[in-house]
């Protein structure tokens, strides 16, 4: 008689870690993504001040972050595959050093190519970063509680643009943009030395994480088209937020920090929430969101004349795409078919795609028929969004059981 049979390539054990050290090491890696978040996104901050001091348009400035954006599409993929038995200790602090080094030739750059250069340097240490990073930190946790160490891993990256440009852009104020990007490089040089002390040395292979918890390739398909849809409404409205609330919601330009830091809070909020539910309820939270993200961006278009209903909105705004971005990196470690590094590679070019979609979406309508029909657009991407994640559900059925692969890679057993 035939049996059912299930492959599981997971380690039946995960190794040892100390809780304590666990939990430092976590905090580590969160700072890491803070630090690889405000560097990339400072340039927009100091726009003004490089450009005066290098002799630039704002415009050739603003390559800084284009380019970066696409080093980090195109070398997610083929670092990750590259480095792939590599032990993640060795390779995170050497990420991170890279991106020190990197950071400090910024900071004594001459002229702008040397700039250039180190920020599409620093955009490779990214790719990487973010290709290995959720596997390595959940790995360290049971899989029980992955999705609360996956949201608490994402508050660094929310606090980048909370506190890290904020703060950036005020010392490069008070002093010059170079004295901001040798912070940086202080700071990545600590987190490195730090990750190295704390991060275990096992090899990838090694650690349950290092596959997904319930693989599925179509699965996985569905949450690359749902991440690029909803990136591209979302920060198509967040590229162009400043001249949203300043024309349409008739804000003053001295009330622009707080409220992108009424955003930037939400964010974090929504992130912790979201930890709270996330391992119990993944597909259910990130539906949810991607319904509160599609609230947020259709009630701008709507409401965003009138002050305090655009408020609650911005509010909505950054907590659903805060919280969003934690969500999605889940799902990948749940659905990856293969290894958990390559999907969350794939994932990160894919973000990268919608910024970049986004971005020239909002431009092309800016240009044509005014920044309120942004919020419209990325409006109705969240809507498909939501509608793709709801179909797979309706033709997938339910998600497998942990260890449970799905019915068309169940294979009979010889007798």
């Amino acid at each position: 008689m035939a049996t059912t049979a299930v492959t599981d390539a997971r380690p039946a054990t995960d190794p040892v870690v100390p809780h304590r050290r666990a939990v430092a090491a976590l905090f580590a890696l969160s700072f890491a993504a803070f630090c690889f978040v405000t560097t990339e996104v400072l340039p927009t901050g100091l726009l003004t001040i490089i450009a005066s001091d290098l002799g630039r348009s704002e415009s050739q400035i603003g390559l800084l972050v284009t380019g970066y954006a696409l080093v980090v599409l195109l070398a997610s993929l083929p670092l990750a595959r590259a480095t792939r038995r590599i032990p993640r200790r060795l390779l995170l602090s050497g990420t991170l050093a890279i991106l020190a080094l990197a950071t400090l030739v910024a900071a004594v750059a001459g002229n702008f190519w040397v700039l250039l250069v180190s920020r599409l340097l620093t955009g490779l240490t990214q790719a990487m970063f973010w290709a290995v990073v959720a596997s390595t930190a959940t790995g360290l946790f049971p899989p029980e509680v992955r999705g609360r160490m996956v949201a608490r891993l994402s508050i660094g990256n929310g606090l980048a643009p909370v506190l890290g440009v904020p703060v950036g852009t005020w010392l490069a104020q008070q002093t010059d943009w170079r004295v901001t990007f040798g912070v940086m490089s202080a700071l990545s040089t600590a987190t490195c030395l730090a990750v190295a002390l704390l991060l275990p040395g096992f090899a990838p292979e090694e650690s349950s994480s290092a596959r997904g918890t319930a693989p599925d390739r179509r699965r996985l398909t569905v949450l690359l088209i749902v991440t690029g849809l909803s990136v591209t409404g979302a920060m198509g409205t967040f590229t162009y937020l400043t001249s949203l609330l300043l024309d349409v919601s008739g804000f003053a330009k001295g009330s622009l920090g707080p409220l992108l830091s009424v955003s930037g809070v939400s964010g974090v909020l929504g992130t912790l929430l979201l930890g709270r539910y996330l391992d119990r309820f993944p597909w259910q939270s990130l539906v949810a969101l991607l319904g509160s993200l599609t609230a947020a961006l259709l009630g701008l278009a709507a409401v965003g004349t009138v002050k305090p209903p655009a408020l609650a909105m911005l509010a909505l705004l950054g907590l659903s795409f805060s919280a969003l971005a934690a969500a999605i990196q889940h799902r990948a470690l749940q659905v990856a078919p293969g290894s958990t590094d390559m999907a969350s590679a794939a994932m990160s070019s894919v973000f990268n795609l919608g910024i970049a979609a986004g971005s020239l979406l909002g431009a092309g309508l800016v240009a044509t028929t005014g920044v309120r029909a942004m919020p419209l657009a990325g409006g109705l991407l969240a809507v498909l969004a939501l509608l793709v994640m709801l179909a797979e559900r309706r033709l997938l059925g339910p998600d497998p059981k942990p260890g449970e692969a799905p019915a068309a890679t169940v294979t009979a057993a010889p007798e």
